[in-house]
Parts: structure tokens; C-alpha cells; sequence
């Protein structure tokens, strides 16, 4: 029996891989340090669990495919609160952010056809964008400019006649990079010029630590035919197992193409999205509290990371991850790297004990 070949070229997230190596090691009673996954520890804000505790219908039925209202306006609420209006078919619920990845390439990509993305970027954007059939053509970066990719030269040069789509992260998911708003709209500007989509994942919003706007590509008018976004609740509200996201675009077309996956997987849970509709009331100072807290951790892990010999690493500006270049070659120097791991455990424990 022949197995699909798309699937073939698909790897196995390369975050979890090191979770079987983690568990034996904590039966052996080693603490762990889990810095491979984005799984906030921040705890999920209380009206989730009351909504959960409210929720008295004798059946939990089927949501509608294009989503419960009470969500839809949760979620248009919060675009209205950043100054983006939207209607209620802009949104479609989603199981998570990763099945709004999937059905958007699965709707605007065929066989062959390709997107531009920064790299390094989010591992499973290659997986969902295998099983559509297409490739990823990577714009490369690197630590020393801060991951910096928003220069017209380069985004022009990955862009030919298969590309169908650019692609951001923002804030950047691994590398913390933000894009200014001048730098976004001339991603913007880039993707109309050559008649492109143009995916905005922007589930870490929120996440930004100098005072910079909340940016979305839904902000900048004339782009509307152009812009698909990418939301989440699971790392904006620390709900990761609720499993709810969101791909939002007032491209109708796009929109009701898109709709012919949710009738196909039927609903997202009811109970998830009346809970997570709870959260977007939050008080908008319940991220001011966790920037603060994701910001004292940021800080910690590089300035420990940059005691570290040979290691280049920049303060990321969002998001809530660290990438760095590290002194790694094909002869792993033991002592090098068990004084590395003492300095970032030493780090860590002092950060705990505060």
C-alpha cells in the first residue's frame, strides 16, 4: 500500500521530537526546562473557566460552520478596539491557528505554486504548505541584522511565476522580529504590485515590548482583496488547548472558498468558542501584566545567553522567543557546552526565585 507522497515530504515537528527524551528523563527525577514549545505557563484568565461553568444547554450541538455569533462579535470587538472594522463574515473559526494555516494554503495554493517566506520561520508552515501541494521559497535572514527581511531587493528577488502568496510573521515566530509600520505596508505594497495574497499571522500581537503599535495588516485600507490574517486565542489569552483561531480577510471570494473547508470538518466546538468569546472582554490591562512578566523572562534568557562565549544573540522586540546563533561545529566540545547549559540553568533558577 503506496502512502501519499505529499505526506512523504512532510517531517515530524522538530519542537516535540525531544518530548519522548524529556519524559524519560524526568522518570530518572532530572528537572526539565521546557524551552522547545511555545506553551505559556501563564495562567488562562478566569472568565474562561467561568464561561466553561455557565455553559447549561442539554446538547452540546454543532456550532454553525461559519461560527457561533458570540465569538464572531468577541472577535470583531477587538479588531474595532484597534481600529479595524469588520463584518461578521470577515471571520471564520478555526480549529486553532494551525487549522486557519491549512485552509488558507489549501484554498490559494495548487501543485507547484509557491510562497514567499522569511526564514527561519515556524516549522509546521512547511508542513501545511507541502500538503497543499506547493513549496516555500525563503527569504534568508540572519542574527546579525536582527532578522531583518523587509527591504524591496530582496522580498523581489524570491518572487516568480509559481509564487502566489507572501508570507509574515508579526511579531516573528522564532526570531521576535517586528516589522514597522512602514516596513509592513511595503510588504503590503509589494504583495498588490504582483497581484499576491499576502498571510499576516498574527498571533502574538500582543506581544511587543517598547511601546511599538499593535499592528495588523487589516489597519492599512486598499489592501483589502490582498490580506489574509492569521489569529489565535492560545497564546494571546495563554488557552493554547482550547484550540480556537481565526482566518479573517474581507476578500469575499477568498472567504467563501474558504467556507467549503469548515462545512467539510463541520463546526469548531461549540463549548471552545463560547469560552473563548469570554475572553476578549478582558480589560486591556491584563496585557500590560503579561508583557511585564514575559518581558522580565526576555531579558533574563539573553542576557544569560550573551555570557555565554561565541553565542550572537539580539534582544527580540515581540513575541516571546529567543534565537541565537550558537559556537556549534561538527566537533561538539562537551566541556564548552555543559558550561553553557550551567549558565542558562543558573539563569533560569534565579529568575524562579524571584
Amino acid at each position: 500500500m503506496k502512502i501519499s507522497s505529499k505526506m512523504e515530504r512532510c517531517g515530524l515537528s522538530p519542537m516535540r521530537k525531544f518530548n519522548p527524551y524529556a519524559q524519560k528523563t524526568k522518570e530518572r527525577g532530572i528537572k526539565i526546562y521546557h524551552l522547545n514549545i511555545g506553551q505559556p505557563d501563564v495562567e488562562t484568565p478566569a472568565p474562561f473557566f467561568q464561561a466553561l461553568k455557565d455553559f447549561d444547554e442539554k446538547v452540546v450541538s454543532y456550532a454553525p460552520s461559519g461560527g457561533l455569533p458570540v465569538y464572531l462579535d468577541a472577535v470583531r470587538d477587538y479588531y474595532k478596539s484597534i481600529g479595524v472594522e469588520l463584518e461578521r463574515g470577515d471571520i471564520l473559526p478555526t480549529t486553532g491557528g494551525s487549522e486557519a494555516l491549512q485552509m488558507t494554503f489549501a484554498t490559494i495554493l495548487d501543485d507547484g505554486d509557491e510562497i514567499v517566506i522569511p526564514e527561519p520561520f515556524y516549522p509546521n508552515y512547511h508542513t501545511s504548505v507541502t500538503l497543499a501541494g506547493a513549496k516555500i521559497h525563503p527569504i534568508p535572514t540572519c542574527v546579525e541584522e536582527g532578522y531583518f527581511y523587509a527591504d524591496r531587493a530582496r522580498v523581489e528577488a524570491c518572487i516568480n511565476e509559481h509564487t502566489r502568496a507572501l508570507f509574515v510573521t508579526n511579531p516573528g515566530n522564532p526570531t521576535g522580529s517586528i516589522l514597522s509600520p512602514e516596513e509592513l505596508k511595503l510588504m503590503l505594497d509589494i504583495a498588490k504590485e504582483h497581484d499576491l495574497f499576502i498571510i499576516c499571522d498574527e498571533v502574538y500581537r500582543e506581544f511587543v515590548y517598547a511601546g511599538e503599535p499593535l499592528l495588523s495588516g487589516l489597519q492599512f485600507p486598499g489592501y483589502e482583496d490582498n490580506v489574509i490574517v492569521i489569529d489565535s486565542v492560545s497564546k494571546r489569552f495563554s488557552a493554547c488547548g482550547a484550540r480556537v483561531g481565526a482566518v479573517i480577510s474581507k476578500n469575499k471570494e477568498f472567504m467563501s472558498q474558504v467556507m467549503k473547508w469548515c462545512q467539510c470538518r463541520l463546526a469548531t466546538p461549540t463549548v471552545d468558542q463560547i469560552a473563548s468569546a469570554a475572553l476578549y472582554g478582558l480589560d486591556p490591562s491584563y496585557f500590560d501584566v503579561v508583557r511585564d512578566e514575559y518581558r522580565l523572562r526576555r531579558d533574563t534568557m539573553v542576557r544569560k545567553l550573551q555570557e555565554i562565549p561565541g553565542v550572537v544573540c539580539r534582544m527580540p522586540k515581540g513575541a516571546f522567543y529567543v534565537m541565537c546563533a550558537l559556537p556549534v561545529d561538527d566537533t561538539i566540545n562537551a566541556p564548552d557546552i555543559a558550561r553553557a547549559i550551567d549558565i542558562l540553568k543558573a539563569g533560569i533558577e534565579k529568575y524562579n526565585a524571584k
